[in-house]
């Protein structure tokens, strides 16, 4: 859709992910007449990211359009105004205007931050070059789709969620797979060695080479990819690199707006901004969780569209807080692994407690915090992270069930009373 000629919007937002999508379908659901601006980066209408990263749209199993959620024809009925490939480049708080790397700037009266994070590149290595790839939106997906038809041979880096979904896929389209990740195990210092070694068992039992305490120092290849040289000097051929370390928020373009950032967007508790009339929402948002009480950035698809959902209602005046106990699940390899809550287990105060299954082929671990559970990760015990979730959004005090949460024959909705 093209830029309007009269560049001003009741509503702006900055983001055409799930988070900015859901908060204009919900700012619309309640005014029917105010004008509503949606500005992506990405040439798309929203599309799946959960689906970006699933064996079945990879290898081609499904059609490539499922992965798109909003038409245009939705977005033509709702009145909303999708301005893609457009990139916002500076905010000026005093004009309450945005403007694009287009030279257009838009107005607004009301502005929603929903900018998303990008993958963080494996700038250690030098520029990106052919074979080197992430997997963070569609573009990325669109080129390793491609790529992986004629590949033998992927180095994943990362040992996180990209890093276990990319070596599901490539065994799933029968190549071979090796993952580097400089930690001692798998997920540290989120998961335990427990935890990880369930998954690097399964890893190599699939046929993944896995790498841990390992980093890539060097590639080589003149024009791409074809070989790398990790840090203990071992040398592994391969056609593509994919980097999976993680994400990062580019808001280099709010750093002098006179908005407070850090790691992100800061948001109280309504998802408001230090200034007034903007909010932040999604994984962009280092919001007040008032169920962990504390200030937290959680980059997930749930709990970016219930920010989505909480920004629209408090830009429409309802003054809603956000409550939502975040989560995460992914499976392969014969493997489940779930989050919920807050998983750093390191901080202070914090009490980790176990719970082992039967010849320890699943482990679950529990984070309390002043007597009340805050956070929780399940490796073969997903059944558990329901009634987890309920415990942490309830605040049910736990003290004293110590022993009564370590068994794993304990049927934890007891404690919900």
């Amino acid at each position: 859709m093209s830029t309007p000629k009269e560049i001003k919007f009741d509503y702006l937002i900055i983001g055409g992910g799930i988070a900015g999508t859901t908060a204009a379908e919900t700012i619309r659901a309640g005014d029917k007449l105010a004008t509503i601006g949606i500005v992506s980066d990405e040439p798309y209408n929203l599309y799946s990211r959960v689906m970006l990263s699933k064996p079945d749209f990879f290898l081609e199993k499904i059609p490539f359009e499922r992965v798109f959620l909003k038409s245009d024809t939705w977005y033509a009925e709702q009145k909303i105004s999708l301005l893609v490939g457009k990139k916002a480049e500076n905010l000026d708080i005093k004009k309450k205007s945005v403007r694009l790397n287009d030279g257009s700037e838009i107005q607004y009266n009301k502005l929603l931050l929903a900018t998303g994070t990008c993958a963080r590149r494996l700038s250690f290595l030098g520029p990106d070059r052919p074979g080197m790839y992430y997997v963070k939106d569609l573009e990325d997906a669109k080129t390793i789709i491609a790529a992986i038809k004629t590949t033998k041979r992927v180095v994943v880096v990362g040992g996180g969620f990209i890093g276990f979904e990319m070596c599901d896929l490539v065994v799933l389209a029968g190549y071979k797979a090796t993952i580097v990740a400089r930690e001692k195990h798998f997920w540290d210092p989120v998961l335990d060695k427990q935890s990880g070694d369930i998954i690097e068992n399964a890893l190599r039992r699939a046929g993944v080479d896995v790498q841990m305490s390992s980093n890539v120092k060097e590639i080589i290849g003149s024009e791409k990819v074809e070989r790398v040289i990790l840090d203990n000097d071992k040398k592994i051929d391969c056609e593509m690199l994919i980097g999976g370390i993680g994400a990062e928020c580019d808001l280099g373009w709010l750093r002098k707006s006179g908005l407070q950032v850090g790691k992100g967007i800061f948001a109280n508790e309504y998802l408001e901004t230090n200034i007034t009339n903007i909010w932040a929402a999604g994984d962009a948002a280092e919001y007040q969780d008032i169920i962990l009480e504390e200030t937290v950035m959680m980059g997930n698809w749930v709990n970016a569209q219930q920010q989505g959902k909480t920004a629209g209602l408090n830009m429409l005046g309802k003054k809603q807080p956000f409550r939502f106990v975040s989560f995460y699940t992914t499976q392969g390899l014969g493997v489940t692994i779930a989050f919920a809550g807050d998983v750093c287990p390191n901080k202070d105060g914090r009490k980790v407690i176990t719970r082992a299954g039967p010849e320890k082929k699943s482990f679950g671990r529990l984070f309390v915090s002043y007597g009340e559970l805050v956070g929780a990760t399940f490796v073969n015990r997903t059944q558990e992270m329901g009634v987890v979730r309920q415990l942490i959004e309830k605040d049910i005090k736990v003290v004293g069930k110590e022993k009564e949460l370590a068994d794993p024959k304990f049927d934890l909705k007891k404690l919900l009373g």
